[in-house]
């Protein structure tokens, strides 16, 4: 029996939920709650991952991430695990997480250049906190 390349195998398994999707490709660091970790130097979702997603640069900032680069989903299965993960810990000072993410999104900002994302989220962070938002540590130097 010919074993499968694994594209044509993944490409034969079921449809996963986008709770299913993050448990297993988000969940390793992120941890079930959201919340990272220190020792790890993950960043948490709660009181953050909403104002990020709240802008332009820090909507491109999530397509390029390491998770989401290497996560072996499409766009339109991205854009429903980003979508779980706002509607869990997206929610800012307004009360109501940002506009969700399409497959045309993800696609589109994921074709776009991010040379260095430690260097990108920088640039989203000064963005924030000159607009008065403090967002979760990132280690990264």
């Amino acid at each position: 029996m010919a074993l499968l390349p694994a594209a044509l195998a993944a490409a034969d398994q079921p449809t996963r939920s986008p709770h299913t999707n993050y448990i297993l490709r988000c969940a390793g660091c992120h941890g079930f709650e959201g919340l990272g970790t220190t020792e790890g130097d993950i960043p948490a979702f709660p009181d953050s991952v909403g104002y990020i997603a709240s802008t332009e640069m820090g909507r491109t900032y999530m397509m390029h991430v390491p998770g989401v680069v290497s996560a072996s989903l499409n766009n339109g299965e991205i854009a429903e695990v980003m979508n779980y993960i706002l509607d869990i810990w997206g929610a800012t000072d307004s009360g109501s997480p940002p506009e969700p993410f399409t497959e045309e999104e993800v696609t589109h900002r994921r074709a776009e250049p991010v040379p260095d994302v430690v260097a990108y989220r920088r640039l989203v962070v000064d963005e924030l906190s000159a607009m008065g938002v403090t967002v979760a540590e990132y280690p990264w130097p």
